[in-house]
């Protein structure tokens, strides 16, 4: 998820590199706090959740896909104790409804991404994320994640080669839905060189 270019604070201190241990200590704590403030409704999307997976990217950043706007509010009121970056805010040309905050140097965000769509196979819009994904242990927490061939495909739509082929990588030896990823691919434009490319590579 791209945040929205607005007036917001940045981190003060620079993100150290955030390893899978520590991303699922600050997942740990971070849904515990919500859970306490009430119900969440969210997806883990982005870099964020294909490291929690064991794809050896380094996220900037931490982002909660999230069903409603109450549910960016709950976040807000969770996350109170720590620094705020951004309240609450809609953002109409992003469609979304946005917060976010630093937890220990790391921006931890939490969106609606409000664009209609009629597809089910994309990452952030539709159907895709709420249909597709599975649970991921954090500690005691078990913490929704959003099917990594969604991710794959969002990231060749945004050219980043570097972290496709990583995801490839990774999806080649851990395996993965192939029906799942080609939908992926054409729901996000993928040409068809491309597709093709991409689920030889993935399914040998």
């Amino acid at each position: 998820m791209t945040s929205p270019r607005l007036d917001t604070q940045e981190p003060e201190t620079a993100p150290r590199t955030l390893t899978i241990e520590s991303l699922r200590a600050r997942l740990a704590r971070v849904l515990d706090l919500v859970a306490r403030e009430g119900a969440f409704r969210y997806r883990l999307i982005g870099t964020a959740a294909a490291l929690l997976r064991g794809v050896p990217l380094v996220p900037g950043d931490v982002d909660f896909l999230a069903g409603a706007r109450g549910d960016v509010d709950t976040f807000a009121r969770a996350l109170g104790a720590y620094r705020c970056l951004t309240p609450p805010t809609w953002m109409p040309s992003a469609w979304q409804y946005y917060a976010a905050f630093e937890v220990d140097g790391l921006k931890i965000e939490a969106s609606t991404v409000e664009r209609p769509s009629d597809s089910p196979f994309l990452e952030t819009l539709g159907r895709g994320p709420w249909e597709h994904f599975s649970t991921i242990a954090a500690g005691d927490t078990r913490v929704a994640v959003v099917a990594l061939e969604l991710r794959l495909a969002t990231e060749l739509r945004r050219g980043r080669k570097e972290h496709a082929d990583l995801l490839i990588h990774w999806m080649r030896d851990q395996g993965c839905d192939p029906r799942l990823l080609e939908n992926a691919l054409h729901a996000q434009g993928i040409d068809e060189h491309t597709r093709s490319s991409v689920l030889s590579a993935v399914i040998g």
